[in-house]
């Protein structure tokens, strides 16, 4: 991807899904009664929401670009974000965790592997900077992650 407009584009698009995702599986954990953990959530969806402002604030739009779904270039043909599907509603604590890890995770390899390909110096800035906040969220989660076995082992 080498045109910054096409890469903020997608950006945008990756970063709102990963809002939307965040916000579904708070949801199910405040029907789980796991108030912590959807709080945990919801702070990941507020930061994706800014991730999505900062990208259309760079880009200098206004509204979120339209690009037909043709016009995507996805790994796999999907957002990293969107392939994870529906949340199921009786998820569990560690399911939830597994689904964000591995968006999280696409989301970063996706940034990461834009910067390594791209002859565009700005992309690669900016892809190396989401990339690198990424593997801050993935940081973050192993952490809970953690947290909740030991706390699961202890109980």
């Amino acid at each position: 991807m080498n045109e910054i407009q096409r890469f903020l584009a997608h950006a945008i698009q990756l970063e709102r899904e990963s809002s939307r995702r965040y916000a579904e599986l708070a949801e199910a954990m405040q029907k789980l009664g796991n108030a912590e953990v959807a709080e945990f959530f919801q702070q990941m969806s507020h930061y994706s929401r800014l991730h999505q402002r900062e990208a259309m604030e760079r880009g200098g739009f206004h509204d979120l670009p339209k690009l037909a779904v043709n016009e995507y270039d996805w790994p796999e043909g999907s957002s990293p974000e969107a392939a994870w599907g529906p949340v199921d509603p009786d998820i569990d604590v560690f399911g939830a965790m597994a689904l964000a890890m591995r968006g999280e995770q696409r989301s970063h390899e996706y940034y990461q592997k834009i910067a390594d390909e791209t002859a565009d110096p700005e992309v690669k800035e900016m892809a190396t900077e989401f990339a690198d906040e990424e593997a801050e969220h993935v940081v973050q989660l192993d952490v809970w992650h953690a947290n909740l076995v030991k706390l699961t082992a202890a109980g």
